[in-house]
């Protein structure tokens, strides 16, 4: 089986999340940054990472998820300042699923990472913004330990699943 890890990544979180999963699936897999990708026909299974923006999907895995062909079978992950069973973190799962909709989803996984503190200084200023600034402060340190080996584990019950 061969597996595409692309992930798209900015201050290193979903990277980080994305190496976790390469070395987890112990198998023939290619990681690279999703706009390095020229194609997904060789893959058998895709994994998707992105880090949630604005409580949405980057615009560039965006696109690369709309871009799967049919019966592509697909997991999706992403790293977020909000905690996992955050309501916003949901949204933009989902949201990334319901772009696949011609891919086969096998699976999501979510974890925290770290927001750099200019973007919270920044939103901090609107009061609206204020709760999640101060729960995004909370994923100093983030992905850790803990998050990559739930993201290994979220890998190996993949690839579980695509066999």
């Amino acid at each position: 089986m061969k597996i595409l890890i692309a992930y798209f990544s900015q201050t290193g979180n979903t990277e980080k999340l994305s190496r976790a999963i390469c070395d987890a699936v112990n198998m023939d897999a290619d990681l690279m940054p999703i706009e390095e990708v020229k194609g997904v026909d060789e893959y058998d299974v895709v994994f998707c990472g992105f880090p949630v923006h604005v409580h949405s999907v980057p615009e560039k895995v965006h696109s690369f998820i709309k871009l799967l062909p049919q019966g592509k079978k697909l997991a999706i992950f992403s790293t977020h300042g909000s905690m996992r069973a955050n309501e916003k973190a949901k949204t933009a799962i989902e949201h990334a699923v319901s772009l696949a909709s011609k891919a086969k989803v096998l699976g999501t996984f979510g974890c925290r990472g770290e927001v750099n503190p200019r973007i919270i200084e920044n939103l901090a200023k609107e009061p609206v913004n204020r709760p999640w600034c101060e729960e995004a402060q909370g994923a100093f340190g983030h992905p850790d330990a803990a998050d990559l080996a739930d993201a290994g584990e979220f890998a190996r019950k993949i690839i579980a699943k695509a066999c």
